[in-house]
């Protein structure tokens, strides 16, 4: 246990989420006081959080809080030491996710003023990155925005309200002095501790199962209701082909437990400032599909690929910070094998 952190309280908005889960279980793990943000405590999904550590019964203090209202949003971070806002609207093709992402990101960063918090780390996601129409051919850094009146024009209201939302905290920091620091997860893969699945893991569990709905903006109106996910979104607006012929998008993946050590250590570096790319594993479609074959050859998988345009990300400022990060194979091996155990997929 870092004896640093003893007695130091934490928020962590969202915190059943699929990255929130890992966070909180790390900054029990280092001896934390965690108050985590839920819309129910008492809901079954969230009582995972209660077994993530030996200390959380004593240490972790679940909070009933609807992001649009203020009163309860200051309640849970009056008294923390740091905040980490991962709540946010789930993937949607509907423009009601905005008013909850910019809003509730407001009122987190109202109430982090209130409370004089030492520093909020915001999750946003590459969706805020790489949106424009301008995207491909490009390396994208922590520079580049996506393009909100884009957003607007193809209705990528997800991607909309993530990039409104990460504006308004940059902008908010900026003018009353509050250090926020943002990362920006690309496709975020790795065991669940959370109950219910999450988007990016449906990518994955589709393919093995046969599936042709790869996860970008366009094709998340397929999965239905999906719990949580911060995941990389396609600059275009369609997947082209059936299962046996697909477009060869560039996927950029990150393990969940790799993201939590990001978002913690941004939060312990005095020196982090800004924004944070967190997609390290580069990897084309049709060199997934051969990854995930050799690994697991008894499923089905697509066999031909188109060549579509694509961009680069790359999370070199976050390495300089000295973060780590899992192998790409390292963490399909260990999402795959959760998937098989818990009855997702078949042991094929």
């Amino acid at each position: 246990m870092d004896s640093a952190a003893e007695k130091k309280r934490m928020c962590v908005t969202g915190a059943g989420g699929f990255i929130a889960s890992w966070l909180v279980k790390l900054l029990l793990s280092k001896g934390y006081i965690v108050h985590g943000t839920v819309r129910d405590p008492t809901d079954p999904k969230n009582a995972h959080l209660k077994e993530l550590h030996p200390t959380a019964t004593e240490n972790l203090h679940l909070f009933k809080v609807d992001l649009l209202d203020y009163e309860s949003v200051a309640s849970a971070i009056a008294g923390c030491e740091g905040v980490f806002h991962l709540a946010s609207p789930v993937p949607s093709i509907r423009v009601d996710v905005i008013e909850p992402a910019v809003t509730g990101t407001l009122n987190v960063l109202k109430a982090c003023s209130e409370a004089k918090v030492q520093r909020l780390v915001v999750v946003s996601s590459v969706a805020a990155v790489v949106v424009s129409p301008d995207a491909t051919d490009k390396i994208s850094g922590e520079g580049a925005w996506s393009d909100a009146e884009y957003c607007r024009k193809t209705e990528n209201w997800y991607c909309l309200s993530k990039t409104l939302a990460e504006h308004e905290a940059m902008n908010y920091g900026e003018k009353h002095g509050l250090d926020v620091v943002t990362v920006c997860p690309a496709y975020v893969i790795g065991p669940l501790l959370q109950p219910t699945l999450n988007a990016s893991s449906m990518v994955l569990i589709n393919m093995l199962n046969g599936l042709s709905s790869i996860l970008v903006f366009c094709t998340i109106r397929t999965l239905g209701d999906i719990t949580y996910g911060l995941i990389l979104y396609s600059p275009h607006r369609h997947v082209a082909g059936t299962h046996n012929s697909m477009d060869n998008i560039l996927y950029y993946f990150v393990d969940v437990r790799d993201v939590a050590d990001a978002l913690y250590l941004v939060y312990e570096k005095p020196e982090a400032s800004g924004r944070y790319i967190c997609g390290p594993c580069e990897v084309k479609l049709s060199d997934l599909i051969h990854m995930l074959r050799s690994l697991y050859p008894n499923y089905k998988y697509p066999e031909k690929f188109t060549e579509p345009k694509s961009f680069t990300l790359h999370s070199e400022k976050l390495e300089k910070l000295g973060w780590r990060y899992r192998t790409l194979k390292e963490s399909l091996i260990d999402s795959i094998e959760f998937y098989r155990n818990a009855g997702l997929i078949d042991n094929a």
